[in-house]
């Protein structure tokens, strides 16, 4: 964790110190097209500047930036902003260095091998392994020796208070979630590529909600607990996701796009899950204390830890991780290419074969977009459906309507927290998690089921770093 007080590009880079400060560790990737910016910064380099898609769309991303995140923002990181900001932007050019080693390893030792080693250790330690690679060994003296500014009980009461945001501050996360991943350039790149929502949707859904839900139950992050376990395996799936996507782009990708699920958009994620529901409620009229969001932050930052966000880019305070995602999402990019390919997909589902919307289409597209409109801004909507059969449909009225709608439901919050006994119902309402995710959970779960998924092994990907150059998943 950074602290903003940290001179322009200087890291922390913790337990590194059998690494010289100024040289660069090379990005290992014996088959994808070297590139100038293939390295992991250590503290004194010159950072990296933001990727050429970073420049464009600005105006997308305006209307959700300006309710709900700028306001947030003290008046002086506006004028000028923190070193914290260049670091981020230079960690678009890198990913996760101790599981893209432990990727390498794998396609060294063996997938089979490599994948029996990692779920011996999380089981049972990594002293249980036996003759273990030295990239396996690097990764779980991370995973076994948390972080010092890591506080057990804080992160209890963040996720507490996390839980606790409400429904329309969720709902106003998950579409800047959707609208991210569907329009702007760093996820939609990479998902458009590996084709995840169009060829294997509902596997795809059903494993990230189940997720989602899984990191806001009790314990969740403890070493040993079963949540840990799938949230590196997950880490590791991305791994193996970002080396086969740099299998397969070509330089200029590269020069355009960053690197594949960067440590930027990982980090990116970490900070809008953790903060966008309580910044959504505070925009509408609810308060929360300044410790509120900073244990509600710490929550989420050990969760990024875990999940390969390097320590030197994750922000101290709530204040530091607001201002980054303020500075950030002008920068989202998109739409792309996949935006079209992704959107006409869903719209599939709800269209007959001449295009035209279903009458359940009908039902679901107003207030749908409306939500998406009301939270996300229209512009970002527009972008998403403008190949679609409902690109010209109206959302006036219905963006209205859900601004009722939201303000009613954080209203309804404010009260609560006027009542007494607030830690008791704060326990009470986390004790099985998230009920926002659960409903999740059981909408997609049946929905797998119907395919034929009833599990979630997080290992879909595990040929992915070995395809040849192409597209990785087909």
């Amino acid at each position: 964790m950074i602290s903003v007080t940290l001179e322009a590009g200087q890291g922390t880079n913790e337990g590194d110190d059998a690494i010289s400060t100024t040289t660069p560790t090379p990005i290992q990737d014996p088959v994808g097209s070297p590139h100038p910016f293939d390295y992991y910064y250590r503290s004194g380099m010159p950072l990296r500047p933001w990727p050429e898609r970073s420049t464009q769309s600005h105006e997308l991303w305006d209307a959700s930036r300006s309710r709900f995140v700028e306001p947030m923002v003290p008046r002086d990181r506006l004028a000028s902003p923190s070193p914290l900001i260049d670091l981020v932007a230079d960690h678009q050019w890198q990913g996760d260095e101790l599981m893209d080693e432990v990727v390498q390893a794998f396609r060294r030792i063996g997938l089979s091998e490599g994948r029996r080693m990692l779920e011996r250790a999380l089981d049972d330690g990594i002293d249980a392994v036996v003759d273990p690679p030295q990239e396996l060994l690097r990764l779980f003296a991370s995973l076994d020796n948390p972080p010092a500014w890591h506080d057990p009980e804080r992160w209890e009461r963040g996720r507490r208070l996390w839980i606790s945001a409400s429904f329309a501050g969720k709902t106003g996360m998950a579409v800047m979630d959707a609208l991210a991943t569907f329009v702007g350039n760093d996820v939609s790149t990479a998902t458009g590529t590996t084709r995840r929502f169009i060829n294997d949707y509902q596997r795809r859904m059903f494993e990230t909600y189940t997720w989602f839900w899984n990191v806001t139950r009790t314990s969740a992050m403890d070493r040993y607990s079963p949540v840990f376990k799938d949230t590196v395996k997950v880490r590791l799936m991305h791994s193996q996701v970002r080396a086969g996507l740099r299998r397969s782009w070509d330089p200029e990708s590269v020069d355009r796009d960053g690197c594949p699920i960067s440590c930027t958009a990982m980090l990116m994620g970490a900070i809008s899950f953790g903060l966008l529901p309580m910044l959504v409620d505070q925009a509408l009229g609810r308060e929360y204390s300044q410790s509120d969001l900073d244990d509600a932050w710490i929550y989420w930052a050990h969760i990024a830890y875990v999940f390969g966000v390097s320590e030197d880019v994750i922000p101290a305070t709530a204040i530091d991780a607001v201002e980054v995602l303020n500075h950030y999402l002008p920068y989202t990019g998109g739409p792309t290419g996949a935006t079209a390919e992704m959107s006409g997909a869903a719209a599939a589902h709800v269209s007959d074969e001449g295009g035209r919307l279903t009458v359940k289409g009908r039902v679901m597209a107003g207030p749908l977009l409306g939500m998406m409109a009301y939270f996300g801004g229209e512009p970002a909507v527009r972008a998403l459906i403008a190949t679609t059969p409902v690109h010209d449909i109206s959302l006036t009225r219905w963006v209205r309507l859900i601004g009722v709608v939201a303000r009613v439901n954080v209203w309804m919050n404010r009260v609560a927290d006027t009542l007494p006994f607030e830690d008791t119902r704060l326990r009470r309402r986390a004790r099985r998690g998230d009920r926002f995710w659960r409903v999740n959970v059981l909408t997609t779960r049946a929905a797998a089921r119907r395919k034929g998924i009833l599990t979630t092994p997080y290992d879909h990907h595990d040929a992915t770093p070995s395809t040849p150059v192409g597209c990785p998943i087909r």
